[in-house]
């Protein structure tokens, strides 16, 4: 087994997943840590966030990432061979106000991450754009329709429902003459 010091975004959140599947908690990445892995490296978050699909409680999870040597500290839980920490924000696992459309496995030789895809993931980073006005979430955003194929006529119909009709051709226009 690779050490995790020796860890890439996408081992380290597949080494976790894993481990947390084999204690059943089961979880999805999402956030900057998907933009990580879909951006080709463009783009490096510290963290990764992942969203529980059913709340298993902040004491087991504790147990079952203690057992892989990520220590609680605050909101976070870190490891002492990585910069790269670990957060858990509150379910239930969302774009904007949907579901996600598909979640994406992705498999290393750490084990398996389960992730959103790289659509529901542009929508995850527009969804910050539309309502809060982060234009950071909107340049992620672009880096990963950049480097993935996105479903845009998906991604139309979801920021109409979020009210975001004019934001999207920002969007879609930068992404396509960029």
């Amino acid at each position: 087994m690779k050490a995790i010091a020796d860890m890439g975004m996408g081992e380290l959140a597949a080494y976790v997943c894993s481990h947390l599947q084999r204690k059943e908690i089961d979880v999805v990445l999402t956030g900057g840590g998907c933009v990580s892995i879909y951006a080709a490296g463009k783009y490096v978050s510290d963290d990764l966030d992942f969203i529980e699909n059913i709340s298993s409680g902040r004491r087991k999870l504790k147990a079952a990432l203690a057992e892989i040597d990520f220590q609680e500290q605050g909101r976070y839980f870190r490891h002492p061979e990585t910069k790269i920490f670990l957060e858990f924000p509150a379910g239930p696992l969302a774009v904007g106000d949907e579901p996600p459309q598909s979640l994406k496995v992705l498999s290393y030789d750490t084990g398996t991450l389960v992730a959103l895809s790289p659509t529901d993931c542009v929508k995850d980073r527009l969804a910050a754009y539309f309502h809060w006005n982060d234009l950071e979430c909107l340049e992620q955003a672009l880096l990963v329709g950049r480097s993935n194929d996105i479903d845009l006529a998906e991604i139309e119909r979801w920021s109409k429902k979020e009210g975001q009709p004019g934001k999207f051709v920002n969007f879609r226009d930068r992404l396509i003459h960029q």
